[in-house]
């Protein structure tokens, strides 16, 4: 098939990013996305603000600005990134929105998106159970359908080793998901019953290091993998605007058993028990943090589930699946 996604978000990025750690959460995932329908066999443009054209084995991205090239462009499918209007420049016998947030009805109309939407009618791909619950249902008239989504390859085919701080918690996602309440629950619940422990996080100028609070290294996504394998949980409260947190899914896959308040889609990254702990509130959250850090046994069961769900989320696999859905 002729594959075309759009997107004209102000960020610039083409698949030559995909190790940027600054790289946002859905700009990874339409890399990935694009990348791997080519090793499937099938035709793909991404069509975004990218400062680099590119055209060769691995995708055609090209800069949204040529209007000459959309205007002659026909697709077998075009997914659009939350953007309806965006679906006027090419011609496609399928549309698509692909969606990675929770746009009100308001902002959908204020965005002038809605005449778009009932001229061109595309399905919603949403990337959760949370997501499609609570999405507005008039987004969503002409139907939606939910996609699988994994992580990058290069988390898939790292290798674990037994360098594991024993005392050592991570956080990795972007500091407004809730980090200034993993902090409080930190400084007043955790650290005072377990002064050995130390947490590692993404840095921000109103955080302070104190109560064994440090600051990770923005740096590669190697080193990020480096700071996740001497860890030995991965604490991520969730945030209601959180659809579905790669941060958690490759913090899965390291096999670090993750402690959350479910907020968000946080309760569909974890198997309560099985791959860590759903905590309903603060207290509960930091006991379990607790337990992780001083019973072995706990922690030893929890890692050897992860340790047989290892693999089983690639984008090879998650992008035959992205076809079955836009066929």
């Amino acid at each position: 098939m002729k594959i075309c996604f759009l997107d004209n978000t102000n960020f610039q990025y083409s698949y030559l990013d995909k190790f940027n750690p600054k790289l946002r959460g859905a700009e990874t995932i339409l890399i990935n996305l694009s990348e791997n329908l080519v090793k499937l066999g099938h035709d793909v443009t991404v069509i975004n603000n990218c400062s680099i054209e590119i055209n060769n084995d691995s995708s055609n991205w090209y800069n949204i600005n040529k209007i000459d090239l959309l205007e002659k462009s026909t697709y077998d499918v075009v997914i659009s990134n939350a953007d309806a209007r965006l679906l006027s420049k090419v011609n496609a016998n399928k549309k698509y929105i692909i969606s990675f947030s929770l746009q009100s009805l308001e902002k959908f109309i204020r965005k002038k998106q809605l005449i778009s939407y009932i001229k061109h009618k595309p399905i919603y791909l949403l990337i959760g159970e949370y997501h499609e619950q609570n999405r507005s249902k008039l987004i969503t008239l002409f139907g939606s359908k939910i996609i699988d989504l994994a992580i990058d390859d290069i988390f898939n085919n790292t290798s674990l080793n037994n360098k594991i701080d024993p005392n050592l918690a991570i956080f990795t996602s972007h500091a407004e998901r809730n980090l200034d309440l993993l902090i409080d629950i930190w400084n007043n619940q955790i650290h005072p019953n377990f002064s050995n422990g130390k947490l590692l996080i993404t840095p921000k100028n109103k955080f302070v290091e104190k109560n064994n609070i440090f600051f990770r290294k923005i740096g590669t996504k190697q080193e990020m993998i480096n700071d996740m394998l001497k860890s030995r949980i991965y604490l991520v409260p969730g945030h209601k605007a959180e659809l579905f947190c790669l941060a958690a899914e490759e913090a899965r896959e390291l096999c670090l058993p993750i402690v959350t308040l479910g907020i968000g889609s946080l309760k569909e990254r974890v198997i309560h028990e099985k791959t860590g702990f759903i905590a309903k509130n603060s207290k509960e959250f930091a006991n379990y943090t607790i337990e992780l850090f001083k019973d072995d046994f706990l922690w030893n069961s929890i890692r050897n589930n992860l340790l047989n769900l290892r693999g089983s989320k690639s984008w090879l696999t998650a992008s035959q699946n992205f076809l079955k859905q836009i066929k």
